[in-house]
């Protein structure tokens, strides 16, 4: 798995246990819907430190809460 599928399978998680919709995340984060949908459709190969923390603010949380998931310590995370 690469850490985009990574970050959108948090995104989702976390959606779901906020009870938030995805366009409530988008406002609250400042990302665009296209932006947010290559992430979610695993279409976007990479993804910056700023849009996750633009996500992670979109959640009310820190970088470190957003990242504290144990699919980013997963042995088969590609960092490639």
């Amino acid at each position: 798995m690469n850490i985009c599928k990574a970050v959108g399978i948090r995104i989702s998680n976390l959606l779901n246990e906020k009870q938030m919709t995805l366009y409530r995340l988008e406002q609250k984060a400042g990302i665009l819907h296209g932006t947010m949908m290559c992430i979610m459709n695993e279409r976007n190969k990479n993804i910056t430190l700023k849009t996750v923390m633009q996500i992670a603010r979109g959640f009310d949380m820190t970088l470190i809460e957003f990242l504290d998931d144990k699919i980013f310590t997963s042995e088969t995370l590609e960092i490639d």
